[in-house]
């Protein structure tokens, strides 16, 4: 009986579905979460210097056209290279102590980090316990993502974006209106579309909701206990909540709703590299930020394999790059 009452304990303070300052109302016997996972593949090339005999065999004359024409190859290189170079602001108004409060699977905190890691602003994580939020006990505000700013705490993943923005890309150029228009109306589509579907693909049965969990109980801080409950408990519970987000946003088909949802994106490119041209804009950062935490899951992999999205998210891997995220 005490072990059932604890669990019961857990399952009726833990995880609401949080949407980045709003809360889903379900059954206070569910488990309240809505955290996704992801694990991230880093892949390095090696390159064989094949060419090196074939320089010998040339004579004086025919070895300098041949330099030059590496040269050429190097400096084509790297003008590709740039396209997609990161655009790190100057280092005077870079905050100086940036920290932030996060699930490391939440969609809304990673697009917070898909932001600082564009502009290579450097940062520290808190996790936070989902259960006991004991990490944000100090704050009124008690949803994720938490964003300390040079002590000051900024909140709302938009809200911290639209903050930062001001204060790190004072002179951010208008190219116009209707340009301006575009990258807002996407960063909405995100918040109130594209976050909305998610949930019903990563938790659309069992064996996926586990693979979330196995995910979500190897980070943050959870206790043995913790880890057994939140695993299966949580993994049953998000079932039945997905099914909850499936008729509020009158989702018949989860995998079919993922894959319009990732077409009318690609579509909104019209062709190129980025929503903002040939560089990464706001809305950009938004989408990538929020799928990135499903990519490597069943439900990106399928995403993947069935849309046209491959080729624009690994166009933001690159840009991206390396997290800016400080090692404890």
């Amino acid at each position: 009986m005490r072990r059932a009452s604890f669990t019961s304990s857990i399952l009726s303070r833990t995880l609401s579905t949080v949407h980045d300052g709003g809360t889903v109302n379900l059954h206070p016997r569910l488990l309240r979460v809505a955290l996704f996972s992801s694990s991230r593949t880093d892949n390095s090339n090696s390159r064989r210097h094949w060419f090196s005999p074939l320089l010998n065999s040339f004579s004086k004359s025919s070895g300098q056209a041949v330099s030059l024409g590496l040269v050429g190859v190097v400096a084509s290189v790297a003008t590709a290279a740039s396209v997609y170079a990161k655009e790190p602001p100057p280092a005077e108004i870079i905050p100086k102590d940036v920290l932030l409060y996060q699930y490391e699977a939440c969609p809304f905190c990673n697009k917070v980090k898909a932001f600082l890691d564009y502009y290579d602003i450097p940062y520290k994580v808190v996790e936070v316990n989902p259960i006991s939020k004991k990490e944000i006990k100090w704050s009124d505000y008690k949803k994720v993502p938490i964003l300390m700013v040079d002590g000051q705490q900024l909140v709302d993943s938009s809200a911290i974006i639209d903050q930062l923005s001001e204060k790190i890309l004072p002179g951010k150029p208008i190219i116009s209106v209707a340009d301006e228009d575009e990258e807002t109306k996407w960063r909405r589509w995100v918040d109130n579309h594209l976050v909305h579907v998610l949930s019903p693909n990563i938790y659309r049965n069992t064996s996926e909701a586990l693979e979330s969990f196995d995910y979500i109980t190897s980070n943050g801080n959870f206790s043995f206990t913790e880890k057994i409950t939140v695993k299966y408990a949580g993994a049953a519970a998000m079932y039945f909540v997905s099914k909850n987000l499936k008729k509020k946003y009158n989702i018949t088909d989860e995998r079919a709703a993922l894959y319009e949802a990732t077409e009318t994106w690609v579509d909104a490119l019209n062709g190129r590299n980025f929503l903002g041209g040939s560089k990464p804009n706001l809305a950009d950062l938004a989408v990538f930020g929020v799928l990135r935490p499903i990519r490597y899951l069943r439900s990106g992999r399928d995403m993947v394999e069935h849309t046209r999205i491959g080729e624009w998210y690994s166009r933001m891997e690159k840009v991206v790059g390396e997290s800016s995220r400080i090692k404890a």
